[in-house]
């Protein structure tokens, strides 16, 4: 018999860490290899995990709601060694099959996240012996460099509030500061009296919006369930938090002629489903929404202290609702796709956000954002902005309705037309009332005036 171990995957070059959600198989249970064995959660996405051989689980190392550095193994698989072989060489372009030594000393230069070694279990927690690099500086060790690393909302917070991390004692491996101890330091920081002068190398955390997010609690009455969030539903009431506290929400609606897509959608429907797409209202509004934003480059923007960074590219993020709670993957270049490329891709995201395959770059870098409570029949809603974004679009329920339409000879008549209501939410600090209205004006007509050749 072989042993291959399970890792912990590095999902994304800023990962640094991994929660055990779920185990999908338990110790004893047969394995094939690629079949999904466990899902996990990072700061980006969920995951399913696959068995990288055949065999049998027979050990779990990391148990449920535990989490780890990437690299580290979580389970062991029992296989016979000619099926071995193949998965270790295929799996060693992604990862060791066994957690690497811990070094001796660090090495100069460090390398990329993506490509630097987490230390194995028995690394010492004290101090590793550092090289010298060639400018005279002693190079960090990989203890400093794990904690420096962090993650990605941990970096975050610390920015926020000027703290150095690589002060700051943490209680994660190898001393690393975990979400529980930046957020622990800030409220000590909030509830002592303020110095004389701050402790050196230590900046004080800033009151006001910027603070961390501290949700109260209530009483449990008798009856009541009471269960942790989920890391996307923690995640997720963070942001919505923050993204109040930092951005001034102002929300207009329009009300948009729907009939002239909707004849365009019937007669095209059964072509596009050919192709392996389909045309859905969305889809229009995503490829309108992503052509309007090249013309009204203020609501592609994002707020960096007192700058405005226009992004170059416009990436639409399609918020998906999950079982488990809200992702939003992104569409990439939207304005470059045609209707029938938009409507691939979303099909495609919304597939995978749901069977949790999206890679971590499927979740980033979004300079717009649509949602569509609509879908569930909501007349329309006012959504909060996915920062670091200026704006987002909610998309009302489409259905037909009385209209009061003026014919050619001016006559006003009562119409049953395909009606529905747009929204858009967005950050008075840079985005004033004439941008918004401009912007979604032009989104009207489109949608209204939609080229048939375009479909």
């Amino acid at each position: 018999m072989a042993r291959v171990d399970v890792i912990m995957p590095q999902m994304g070059e800023s990962i640094a860490e991994g929660t055990v959600s779920r185990w999908l198989k338990k110790i004893g249970d047969p394995v094939k290899r690629d079949e999904p064995i466990l899902e996990i959660s990072t700061d980006k996405v969920d995951a399913e995990i696959p068995a990288p051989a055949s065999g049998v689980l027979a050990e779990i190392k990391v148990e449920e709601g535990k989490t780890v550095p990437v690299q580290t193994v979580i389970a062991v698989i029992e296989t016979d060694g000619a099926q071995a072989a193949a998965p270790a060489a295929a799996e060693s372009k992604a990862a060791p099959s066994e957690p690497p030594p811990a070094p001796a000393r660090a090495e100069a230069p460090a390398p990329p996240p993506a490509a630097a070694a987490a230390p194995s279990r028995e690394a010492p927690r004290g101090p590793a012996t550092g090289e010298v690099r060639r400018d005279g500086a002693a190079a960090e060790t990989a203890e400093e460099r794990l904690r420096r690393r962090s993650t990605p909302l941990v970096r975050k917070i610390a920015q926020e509030h000027n703290i150095d991390l690589t002060q700051l004692t943490g209680t994660g491996y190898a001393g690393r500061v975990t979400k529980k101890d930046i957020l622990e330091y800030i409220e000590r920081a909030a509830g002592a009296p303020r110095p004389a002068a701050p402790a050196a190398g230590v900046a004080e955390a800033p009151a006001g919006p910027a603070a961390a997010v501290v949700h109260p609690t209530v009483e449990v009455w008798p009856g009541d369930r009471v269960e942790p969030m989920s890391r996307i539903r923690k995640l997720t009431a963070d942001h919505m938090v923050l993204s109040r506290r930092i951005s001034a929400h102002v929300t207009s609606f329009y009300e948009v002629d729907f009939t002239r897509i909707a004849r365009l959608r019937q007669a095209k429907k059964e072509e596009y489903e050919r192709r392996g797409a389909k045309l859905t209202y969305l889809a229009f509004i995503t490829k309108v929404v992503a052509d309007a934003l090249r013309r009204h480059p203020i609501l592609n923007s994002s707020v960096s202290g007192d700058q405005i960074v226009y992004r170059g590219s416009i990436n639409i993020g399609i918020a998906v609702a999950l079982d488990w709670g809200l992702i939003v993957p992104v569409i990439k270049n939207a304005d470059e796709l045609s209707l029938l490329g938009i409507a691939k891709q979303m099909a495609d995201l919304a597939e995978r956000a749901r069977t949790k395959r999206l890679n971590p770059d499927e979740v980033q870098k979004g300079t717009f954002t649509i949602t569509n409570p609509g879908v569930f029949g909501s007349y329309i809603g006012t959504p909060i902005i996915n920062q670091p974004q200026v704006a987002i679009l909610g998309v009302g329920a489409i259905e037909k309705r009385p209209k009061v339409i003026t014919l050619e000879d001016g006559q006003d008549v009562i119409a049953i037309r395909t009606m529905g209501m747009l929204s858009l939410s967005y950050d008075h600090r840079v985005v004033d009332g004439a941008d918004a209205d401009r912007f979604m004006s032009d989104v009207k007509r489109a949608l209204e005036n939609f080229a048939e050749e375009a479909v």
